[in-house]
């Protein structure tokens, strides 16, 4: 097994953090808003994006918009070390094409949601942290349960001591159709979507066709991964009772049928945009610099 495809991924996703994990910050925030209220009856702090970076920035300061980095680097290494370097293993053994060497779209869904899986349940103690440290807001801008953690350890402290290992992992379940849905689109899309751009010379020059690739592979994956990402920041962010019971869905399944009655269908694409503009950029990031990664380690590594 090539270890260093794992390693890659990570990377890969780590340069991209930097540069969008500030709509993470606004796109939990609006997942957040409203929660468990019908539309119209509570009072709204982030009304767009735009908006939404602004109140931040004015009331939690400019430094806000990067809360949650440090545990969501962590986060994003774990996870796409194992979904990239899974889906590159996979394709390298030419278990991603079909009979006649092309891109399989179906094969490429199934291995990129299998590392998504993996990765995602995996790293989810940071994704936890991340979340609720992205919630954290001035008392005027608040939304949803507010934690009171002092930074990335002493969240893991906190969380631990009242909740041991399991707490690390509370709500992890709530991963996998996230991981499945969006990385296996992603992965899938991007794979098919480069693939057929070459085999019809309508973008033939590598850096530019894993761009395109990236751009269109982050719009599918927004489309798919909104709805149990929205369940995921609720599972992850709502406090717990001295049981270590979730004090507003007891799972997966309980927080879905709550959203949809009480919120509606709107309330499941709650963040859509923040999301989009987060994944768009991301997806595009992590992809174009892991195909760069891989170049580069092929020409000088391997």
């Amino acid at each position: 097994m090539n270890y260093s495809n794992y390693v890659v991924g990570g990377l890969a996703s780590v340069g991209a953090t930097f540069f969008t994990n500030p709509f993470e910050v606004i796109k939990t925030r609006i997942q957040l808003q409203g929660e468990l209220a019908a539309k119209g009856t509570y009072v709204e702090p982030y009304r767009s994006v735009m908006q939404a970076f602004l109140t931040v920035a004015k009331n939690d300061g400019v430094l806000a918009l990067q809360k949650g980095l440090v545990p969501a680097l962590y986060f994003q290494f774990i996870l796409n070390s194992f979904r990239l370097g899974m889906y590159s293993a996979a394709e390298e053994k030419g278990w991603c094409s079909d009979r006649q060497g092309k891109a399989s779209f179906s094969k490429g869904l199934f291995w990129g949601a299998a590392g998504g899986i993996v990765g995602c349940y995996t790293s989810s103690p940071f994704f936890l942290v991340k979340t609720q440290m992205q919630a954290q807001a001035a008392a005027n801008i608040a939304v949803g349960y507010q934690h009171k953690h002092h930074g990335m350890m002493n969240a893991f402290r906190e969380i631990y001591t009242s909740g041991g290992v399991k707490g690390l992992w509370r709500g992890a379940v709530a991963t996998i159709p996230r991981a499945a849905l969006g990385s296996g689109a992603q992965i899938a899309t991007f794979g098919s979507t480069k693939d057929f751009l070459r085999r019809h010379d309508l973008v033939t020059n590598r850096v530019l066709n894993s761009f395109v690739g990236g751009v269109i592979a982050g719009t599918v994956m927004s489309l798919a991964i909104t709805p149990p990402d929205v369940i995921l920041t609720r599972l992850y962010n709502q406090g717990v009772n001295e049981k270590g019971e979730g004090i507003y869905y007891r799972g997966v399944v309980d927080c879905f049928w709550k959203i949809w009655k009480i919120e509606g269908i709107f309330g499941l694409y709650k963040g859509f945009w923040p999301n989009y503009l987060r994944l768009g950029p991301h997806s595009t990031l992590v992809l174009l610099f892991f195909d760069e990664l891989m170049a580069a380690k092929k020409k000088y590594w391997d």
